[in-house]
């Protein structure tokens, strides 16, 4: 088991690393939409998901991987009515590479973030 951290992410807020390597396996914590100052994106859902994307590309990136190598994603949302608009630059970073995925709606996030997603890859 290997703790993978890289400082072009936000650090943990709490008892957890931004991503864990197993095996074949690299699992990240949930991404919210904080910067590197520590500034929580609010109000914008687009560059709040692009800034989730970004913190969890360094994560990957640092592990030697790309958004090529995920097998799974979670999503976590605050308000359903987003879905279309994360899905879509979801698929942006993706791109004809289509990993499982669950998205839900939950009642709340933590700092008050709008998404959080997880994700598991694959190191092959």
């Amino acid at each position: 088991m290997e703790r993978i951290d890289t400082k072009q992410a936000p650090a943990a807020i709490g008892p957890y690393s931004q991503a864990i390597k197993v095996g074949s396996l690299l699992f990240t914590s949930g991404q919210i939409p904080l910067t590197l100052e520590g500034e929580m994106l609010t109000g914008d859902i687009v560059k709040e998901t692009h800034q989730v994307f970004a913190n969890l590309k360094a994560i990957l990136e640092e592990a030697g991987l790309s958004f090529h190598h995920v097998v799974k994603t979670t999503v976590f949302v605050a308000d359903i009515q987003n879905f279309a608009v994360i899905n879509e630059i979801y698929g942006s970073y993706f791109g004809e590479h289509h990993p499982a995925r669950s998205l839900v709606e939950v009642s709340q996030l933590p700092k008050g973030a709008s998404l959080e997603i997880e994700l598991v890859a694959f190191i092959g």
